[in-house]
């Protein structure tokens, strides 16, 4: 027979968020600082062909 589970604290809950929003973060951060290497051509990572 199914049992309600017992409620998650409000503080483990903020925490969980917490850290979940900071790994987004993270990669937000990263996605932006390779958008700028490739926009001003210094990526060593990504092969950008530029037709000049």
């Amino acid at each position: 027979m199914a049992v309600p589970k017992k409620r998650t604290s409000i503080s483990k809950k903020r925490i969980r968020k917490t850290f979940w929003k900071r790994k987004g973060f993270g990669a937000a951060l990263k996605a932006l600082s390779l958008a700028k290497s490739l926009f001003t051509g210094n990526s060593k990572s990504f092969f950008v062909p530029t037709n000049k």
